[in-house]
């Protein structure tokens, strides 16, 4: 629950922060990757944030999920991905 609960406190100020954002995203697939299983609560939270970003960033936004390792793996992977130019 204590998870659940910061997640969706991350989800809200991320959403919070979104507009002044917006305009430095480029026109191209936003992907958020989530370190865990497919029909967690967390993906869910992070699905439906997902679903209300896409009219305002007029793109897609996918959510890639990395279960395993305490949320290790998704860690590397973000960190691992190409920077945006």
């Amino acid at each position: 629950m204590k998870t659940c609960l910061h997640l969706l406190g991350t989800a809200i100020a991320a959403a919070a922060i979104a507009d002044p954002a917006v305009a430095q995203f480029p026109g191209r697939l936003v992907k958020i990757v989530v370190g865990f299983p497919p029909g967690s609560t967390p993906d869910l939270v992070t699905r439906t944030v997902a679903e209300r970003m896409r009219p305002d960033l007029g793109q897609p936004v996918v959510v890639e999920n990395r279960p395993g390792a305490g949320s290790t793996i998704a860690t590397e992977a973000v960190a691992r991905s190409p920077a945006i130019p």
